[in-house]
């Protein structure tokens, strides 16, 4: 959980840093509209990855069983990610919705793999598939 903080912290700053616009009246420095839709169609989708895993990980819930928690959680996070990511892209390059279909199939498989199987699949969406989809955009597109 700590690292996904971290992760969510550093993403929203360079975020926040590469689609700040100033506002001509005041000089504030407001999201641009792009920006504001991505994050409002980005963040609800991670909120809710976090507290499915705080609801599947309390030891104090009684009735979830701490294995099948552990086997969902990686499917769980591909998908939502997944989702998360399609639905902001909708306001972006076509490649963005594109990458987050493809998170929400490893999401869909590693459902359905053995617990053994969670870590390859977080590693290939986390991993090659973001760092693919992300050299890719920023070749194309500059960033």
């Amino acid at each position: 959980m700590s690292t996904a903080v971290v992760a969510a912290l550093t993403g929203s700053i360079a975020m926040w840093r590469k689609m700040r616009r100033r506002v001509a009246g005041d000089g504030v420095l407001r999201l641009s509209t792009p920006a504001r839709k991505f994050l409002l169609g980005f963040w609800p989708a991670l909120l809710a990855g976090a507290l499915l895993t705080i609801a599947l990980l309390d030891p104090t819930v009684p009735g979830i069983d701490e294995r099948l928690a552990r086997r969902t959680l990686p499917g769980l996070w591909l998908l939502l990610y997944g989702v998360g990511v399609t639905t902001a892209g909708a306001h972006s390059v076509r490649a963005v919705p594109l990458m987050g279909s493809g998170f929400i199939g490893l999401g869909t498989l590693a459902l359905f793999l053995p617990l053994s199987y969670g870590d390859l699949m977080m590693a290939l969406g986390f991993g090659l598939l973001q760092i693919g989809f992300g050299a890719r955009i920023a070749r194309r597109y500059g960033g």
